[in-house]
């Protein structure tokens, strides 16, 4: 008797070869980064955030909101680069200076004159797009950062990408095969019980094989870890579809053929970026050789 093999019970929502394609792409970027070096690590990270933080402030721009857009961008590129001399105190200076100057340019950007309009909710939408993008992705930064000896930083680079794709490719299959009771349907009607625990399951079992076979740290630290990541990477998907429904927009842009935008990638895993540094830190640490 031939076994039939289980029928999908959701649709995937993409065209599959157009997608694989760009993710190949995508994929190959990141490896050429790892080949030549943590030094190209910085340039990749820096050129995705300021490709997303351009989608994000076009998308709020055009509902209404008024985000001067290649100021922010220059902040958080400020932001980004002044962790990588000094760290997480280079990003929370750059953070708090950044902060600082858009509260301060948003009082007189209609000049002395006249009266700021929207000041409150501009002022914390722009903050919260510098939070959300610049400095969670000074994050995945910084991971080339991590210094432990003998190994090389691209391992914990390597590391933390396993583990995004990870989470993604097992919530992704795992939603489309079986997922049949929403997360969060106020939020995003498509993301499923049944998709996170697939996430989870790829992300812990890939967390401890990474942690225990790049890193050479304890393998509970890898099941920690994948937790944590996909809790991250959960809440970012979340966040993300909170945004676009507010917008009224069903992709950040069309950027990634395919994917949408580049923000529809990196939802996920600029949150996540900021446990994984932390985490992969501490897995250095206990690193016994």
């Amino acid at each position: 008797m031939r076994l039939k093999p289980p029928t999908p019970k959701n649709n995937a929502g993409r065209n599959l070869p157009v997608a694989i394609a760009t993710a190949l792409v995508l994929g190959a970027l990141v490896i050429a980064a790892l080949l030549i070096g943590p030094y190209a690590w910085y340039p990749l990270v820096a050129v995705a955030v300021a490709l997303a933080m351009w989608e994000v402030l076009t998308r709020l721009r055009e509902v209404g909101y008024q985000q001067p857009r290649t100021l922010l961008i220059i902040l958080g590129q400020i932001m980004l680069w002044a962790s990588a001399p000094y760290g997480t105190a280079g990003l929370v200076t750059g953070f708090a200076f950044t902060a600082l100057f858009l509260m301060f340019y948003r009082l007189f950007h209609n000049g002395r004159q006249r009266t700021p309009e929207n000041y409150l909710r501009d002022t914390a939408v722009g903050i919260f797009v510098l939070v959300w993008i610049p400095l969670f992705g000074s994050f995945a930064a910084m991971i080339s950062l991590i210094d432990e000896g003998s190994l090389p930083a691209s391992r914990f680079i390597a590391a933390f990408m396993l583990c995004v794709v990870a989470s993604d490719v097992g919530g992704y299959a795992a939603g489309v095969m079986f997922g049949s009771h929403p997360m969060a349907p106020a939020i995003s009607p498509n993301k499923s019980w049944e998709g996170f625990a697939g996430s989870v399951c790829f992300g812990v079992l890939t967390g401890i094989a990474v942690v225990h076979f790049l890193i050479q740290g304890p393998w509970w630290m890898g099941i920690i870890l994948g937790i944590a990541l996909v809790l991250c990477a959960t809440m970012g998907d979340l966040v993300e579809s909170q945004f676009k429904r507010e917008l009224g927009i069903k992709d950040m842009s069309n950027l990634l053929p395919g994917h949408g935008g580049l923000m529809d990638r990196l939802d996920g895993m600029l949150p996540a970026a900021s446990a994984t540094y932390m985490l992969l830190n501490a897995a250095a640490i206990m690193n016994p050789f």
